[in-house]
C-alpha cells in the first residue's frame, strides 16, 4: 500500500495511537503522519503510508484550519479542558473587549509553547516534566495566525467551591474558526486571549477540519476504515502522492532525460519556460518526484529533489 489516507482522528487517542492502529489493519510498518493532535481533539489527521511517507516533511509544512472553543473565566494547567484549574473569574469584559484582544493575535506572532507538549527539552519530553511539577524555560516561536472568524459569542456560568462554599461565576464562550501557519499551538493561542483579557482563559474544544489540502469532507472515521479493511477496498480510498504537489506545475521528460534524470544528472532546461523553483515530475503520464529548478553560472539546470519511485 502506498498513498495517503485522510483519517478523522476521534478523541481519546493519540496521533501515535491512529497509526498504530493502522499497522495493525494493514500490516503497513510504514507509516507516518502529517501533524500531532492532542488526545482530546479531533480532526484531520493525514497517514502517509508506504512510500508516501517520503513527503511527510512536504506536509507538516502546510498551513491548518481549526475550529476551536475558547472558555473565558477559567485557567487550567493544560491549557485545555483536560487539565487542573488554575484559576477561576467572573467575566465582565465586553463582546467588543474579546473581539479586539482575538483579532490583536492576527499576522506574525511570538508564541510559547506549553510546558504540557511534545517538545524534547534535554532529551525529556516537556509534558513529562510538568507531571513531575517542573516549570522549565522555553523558547518562543514564530508563528503566523492567516485569519481568525469569531463565529459566536455566548454568556455561561460555571459553579466552583471557593472555600467550601459553592459559588456561580459568570464566563463566556467564544467559538473561532482560525487559520494559521504549523507549529501553532490552539490551546496556547486561548490561554494567551485570556491572559490579555485579564480573565483567563481556556481551549474547551478543538476540530482541525484542513490540514494542507485534506479536509473533513473527504476524510474517513476509524469505524469507515476499519470497514473498507475488511471488505479488501481500503486502497481504493488512498489519495495519490502526487496531490502533495498539485501546488507545482509539472515537467514530462523524455526516455532520454528519464535516464540521466534517474541517474541524478541535471538537466539543462529553458531559462524563458521555467520559471518556478519546485516542479512536478512525469515520464509518460507517471509521477517521479518533486523536481528543483536552479541557476548555476548563467545556466538553468532541473535535479531531482526527492524520488517517489
Amino acid at each position: 500500500m502506498n498513498g495517503i489516507l485522510n483519517v478523522l482522528k476521534p478523541a481519546g487517542m493519540t496521533s501515535f495511537d491512529v497509526i498504530g492502529y493502522m499497522r495493525k489493519l494493514t500490516g503497513q510498518k510504514k507509516i507516518g503522519h502529517a501533524g500531532t493532535l492532542d488526545p482530546s481533539a479531533v480532526g484531520v489527521l493525514p497517514l502517509c503510508i508506504g512510500n508516501a511517507t517520503k513527503a511527510l516533511e512536504f506536509m507538516i509544512n502546510k498551513d491548518k484550519v481549526y475550529r476551536a472553543e475558547l472558555t473565558l473565566g477559567i485557567s487550567t494547567d493544560t491549557q485545555d479542558s483536560s487539565g487542573t484549574v488554575l484559576s477561576f473569574h467572573s467575566v465582565d469584559v465586553t463582546e467588543n473587549d474579546i473581539k479586539k484582544s482575538i483579532i490583536s493575535f492576527m499576522g506574525t506572532i511570538e508564541q510559547l509553547p506549553p510546558m504540557y507538549s511534545a517538545i524534547k527539552i534535554g532529551g525529556k519530553k516537556l509534558y513529562e516534566l510538568a507531571r513531575q511539577g517542573q516549570t522549565i524555560e522555553r523558547e518562543s516561536r514564530t508563528i503566523q495566525i492567516y485569519n481568525i472568524d469569531i463565529i459566536r459569542i455566548w454568556d455561561d456560568s460555571e459553579v466552583f467551591e471557593s472555600e467550601g462554599i459553592p459559588q456561580e461565576f459568570a464566563i463566556k464562550k467564544v467559538l473561532l474558526d482560525i487559520h494559521c501557519s504549523k507549529g501553532t499551538y490552539i490551546r496556547t493561542l486561548c490561554h494567551d486571549i485570556g491572559e490579555k483579557l485579564g480573565c483567563g482563559g481556556h481551549m474547551s474544544f478543538l476540530v482541525r477540519t484542513r490540514a494542507g489540502q485534506y479536509d473533513l469532507d473527504n476524510s474517513l472515521t476509524i469505524e469507515e476504515v476499519a470497514q473498507l479493511s475488511e471488505t479488501k477496498s481500503l486502497e481504493v480510498h488512498l489519495l495519490p502522492v502526487e496531490k502533495v504537489f498539485e501546488e507545482y506545475d509539472r515537467i514530462e521528460l523524455n526516455k532520454e532525460e528519464l535516464f540521466k534524470y534517474n541517474n541524478g544528472v541535471w538537466l539543462e532546461v529553458e531559462k524563458n519556460k521555467y520559471k518556478n523553483t519546485f516542479y512536478r515530475v512525469y515520464n509518460n503520464n507517471s509521477f517521479l518526484g518533486l523536481g528543483e529548478v536552479f541557476e548555476k553560472g548563467n545556466t538553468l539546470y532541473l535535479k531531482s529533489k526527492k524520488f517517489f519511485k
